[in-house]
């Protein structure tokens, strides 16, 4: 059995397997004291002048090309002598890690800017791959009290700032409007997934959809999603570092889902993505990222609606994790690139350009000042991803620092709900794997 240990003691990943995907999405440690510290801590950047050029590199979070773009155009109005090179780094948050940690490896071209996960960034940290930004916040005067103070302090350790927010979510739960209305429920979200357990028949022989609800694509972010399950039912992946994901109240969570796919029959399992599936009229609910708000709201020909995630049996609130990214600065470009990135980042994270983001893509706003009016009115669906964000709930440790335990957990759901396995057998191995991860790569990590 792994001790429980406070966050407080975490002291990194450096050791961890580079190739380990852990997916996106969590809420990064909240930490202090302990852990890797570098020279980099005491950058001074007095007198440096920014590069003439560096590179952005980008997953493009939630469809955001366009927008990315129109804010560059508007910095290097303002910024003529600083041009900012948009590159796409992969299709997802894992292989923009993947391609930063090859070019790591092999000394190659790096970026000044890059998107990265709130999975990957401390790990990023304890191998020196990124530098603080204290200085450069301090010099550029970035106004960190209009920040967001939670999205803020996920990228905080040893009383540094490590990133700032970008892309940042909560899953939602999205629902037809058209199907509810037609089976005779509530305009709303259910309060559980008991509930929803309740409405789900009526919905599958009202709307002709072929499911009630579609479960996350497990090759995507089902360790992130399932927390929601996990958490209602009195269960998690661990409780700090106490590896219970074979606990009687996560195996009745997950039981009951596996029940709700092939007992009930309302429930499937997207072969891709479940906003996707929703938007196309396949399911009449799923939960998808904040992200994808903006996508299924162009996509669906129905009237969408949105609500906080459900509760369960033991627990009804604060059962929903926030997720997203970042952006760092790479340690291993000159000073003269980090100036300009820098200089590039305090515009991207400005009241005006986070308006714009979330209006675009449906992600959070960073800053409290960023006037969001025009965005609510145009987009109301917004403001209950905005809301929603004071009942989320820290990540469980097992997701958010065992490397590769995100995939464990992709593969022992699929198991559970594409083959029927046994649930209680399949997260005992589940354990046995994370706890292997975990003796391996973390406890060595941790102060005794």
């Amino acid at each position: 059995m792994a001790p429980t240990l406070d966050r407080r003691n975490f002291l990194g990943l450096a050791g961890a397997s580079a190739g380990a995907a852990a997916l996106a999405a969590c809420g990064g440690p909240s930490t202090s004291g302990g852990g890797a510290t570098t020279d980099a801590s005491d950058i001074d950047f007095t007198g440096v002048k920014p590069a003439g050029s560096f590179d952005f590199w980008t997953s493009h979070p939630g469809k955001s090309q366009d927008v990315e773009k129109a804010i560059i155009d508007k910095f290097q109005a303002k910024y003529p002598d600083i041009k900012v090179n948009l590159i796409t780094a992969g299709a997802n948050y894992e292989e923009i890690a993947q391609k930063f940690q090859t070019s790591q490896a092999a000394k190659s071209a790096l970026p000044g800017l890059v998107v990265l996960s709130d999975v990957w960034w401390f790990r990023y940290y304890t191998n020196g791959n990124i530098i603080p930004l204290d200085g450069l916040i301090k010099q550029l005067d970035f106004k960190m009290d209009d920040f967001q103070k939670s999205l803020v302090d996920d990228y905080k350790y040893n009383d540094k700032q490590w990133a700032l927010p970008y892309g940042r979510s909560t899953p939602l739960f999205y629902y037809n409007k058209d199907h509810f209305k037609a089976a005779g429920l509530p305009d709303r979200a259910p309060k559980t997934w008991q509930e929803f357990g309740e409405w789900a028949p009526k919905l599958k022989a009202a709307s002709g959809a072929s499911y009630s609800y579609m479960y996350l694509a497990l090759a995507g972010y089902a360790g992130w999603t399932l927390q929601n399950n996990l958490w209602g039912w009195g269960g998690s992946w661990s409780n700090g570092w106490d590896l219970n994901c074979d606990s009687a109240e996560s195996v009745a969570a997950l039981q009951w889902a596996q029940d709700s796919v092939y007992k009930d029959k309302w429930a499937g399992v997207s072969s891709k993505n479940a906003a996707d599936d929703f938007a196309a009229g396949i399911a009449s609910a799923t939960i998808s990222s904040t992200g994808d708000l903006l996508g299924v709201l162009q996509s669906a020909k129905f009237n969408v609606g949105v609500g906080f995630l459900p509760g369960g049996p033991k627990k009804d609130t604060g059962v929903c994790p926030t997720g997203g990214a970042g952006l760092g600065i790479p340690s291993g470009v000159s000073k003269e690139v980090q100036m300009a990135a820098a200089t590039f980042l305090k515009f991207m994270t400005e009241p005006e350009s986070t308006a714009a983001f979330s209006a675009a893509t449906g992600y959070m706003p960073i800053r409290k000042s960023a006037d969001m009016a025009a965005v609510l009115a145009k987009t109301p669906q917004i403001k209950t991803a905005m809301d929603q964000l004071a009942v989320t709930h820290v990540q469980d440790n097992a997701r958010v620092f065992l490397p590769g335990a995100d995939q464990e957990m992709a593969k022992a759901a699929a198991k559970i709900l594409t083959q029927q396995g046994d649930v209680k057998a399949t997260m005992t191995d589940l354990k046995t794997t994370l706890d292997g991860i975990y003796t391996k790569d973390v406890k060595p990590k941790l102060k005794s």
